[in-house]
């Protein structure tokens, strides 16, 4: 896999990967994603995003963003998500060791947030190096959020 910068005319491919419904609902939190979602999330101020593409073909196979945190010192892991075609290979995880790569280039500490029954995604971040947060951290993390999630953190 090859990691490039996010390009507009890879929002078609990406919106595609998740099933409306729930798997959406897992990935981002919302019931479906169309092409304009996935732009204005690589537009936000302060994200970075990478493509992670097919090294022969140069087809997008995987996504994810790095949220910066300059007040808390940090770098959120976010929205990532490997094309259903490439699950099970080990692209998740080359993904997230990217990211990971990167955030510890801007902070000492990489987070990412998941809905507990996303089992594949948390033994990914496990393996990628990432520990679960105290549960009273978790806690505090889950104030305010639409739902509660499992906070996972990966220090340097």
């Amino acid at each position: 896999m090859r990691l490039v910068p996010f390009d507009a005319s890879h929002a078609d491919v990406i919106a595609g990967w998740a099933t409306p419904g729930d798997e959406t609902l897992r990935w981002c939190g919302l019931d479906r994603v169309d092409p304009a979602t996935v732009v204005a999330w690589a537009a936000a101020d302060d994200v970075e995003v990478v493509v992670g593409t097919d090294e022969h073909t140069a087809r997008p196979v995987a996504y994810g963003e790095i949220w910066l945190d300059a007040d808390e010192d940090e770098a959120e892991l976010a929205h990532l998500i490997v094309a259903p075609t490439e699950r099970g290979r080990g692209v998740g995880r080359t993904l997230v060791e990217a990211l990971v790569a990167r955030a510890h280039e801007l902070h000492p500490v990489a987070t990412l947030r998941v809905v507990p029954d996303n089992q594949s995604a948390i033994r990914c971040y496990t393996a990628a190096g990432f520990v679960r947060a105290r549960p009273e951290d978790e806690a505090a993390w889950n104030t305010g959020q639409p739902r509660a999630y499992v906070w996972m953190l990966h220090r340097r």
